[in-house]
């Protein structure tokens, strides 16, 4: 090889190493910044729309934008972007629909807790429960809150310091009641 040649080749060389070293740097750059403590999902899905049914009829449909599932020590799946839940009643009517700007599942505990803006509307009684948190214990059947609820019914607003109710939300007891409401006397007697 001649010495122009030897020079062309080793700067060629010299190029090539720089540019490995330098896309190198940029990398660990972008490792370093990641957070090793980080748990990310190991699936994730977008629109979803899954139904529950017993003895062959819906009885809750889940809607979401997004879900992540996660497999931690504990598997859970959450619901960062909220969820809807609708309840059917036997004849395939809507009877209650809860929505949540947030939810998170634990598939063994068999608990779903949901979160923020939490809203509760009951079209039978015609009916809307608002808090910021509610939990529902599949193997307790039951689903309840700890925080302030705010009970709006036809007859007036009821305040509470929490409820709880069956896992179908047919019934349910506030917490330390009060607020204003119209009671129907009967004047007659009867």
């Amino acid at each position: 090889m001649t010495n122009t040649g030897s020079r062309i080749f080793k700067s060629i060389v010299a190029a090539l190493i720089a540019t490995m070293l330098f896309a190198c740097e940029n990398d660990m750059k972008t490792i370093s910044s990641l957070n090793p403590d980080e748990i990310l999902p190991i699936e994730s899905a977008k629109d979803i729309e899954v139904t529950y049914s017993d003895s062959g009829k819906i009885v809750i449909k889940l809607i979401s934008p997004r879900l992540n599932r996660y497999i931690d020590e504990v598997p859970y799946m959450e619901f960062p972007e909220g969820l809807q839940l609708l309840f059917f009643d036997t004849a395939m009517n809507v009877k209650t629909e809860l929505t949540a700007n947030y939810g998170i599942s634990w598939d063994e505990k068999k608990q779903m807790e949901v979160k923020d803006n939490v809203v509760i509307t009951d079209y039978e009684k015609d009916e809307v429960l608002n808090t910021e948190h509610i939990i529902w214990d599949q193997r307790l059947k039951k689903i309840y809150s700890e925080v302030f609820v705010k009970r709006t019914t036809k007859d007036g607003v009821l305040y509470g310091d929490g409820f709880d109710a069956d896992e179908s939300l047919k019934t349910y007891k506030l917490r330390n009641p009060r607020g204003v409401f119209t009671v129907d006397e009967d004047l007659d007697g009867q």
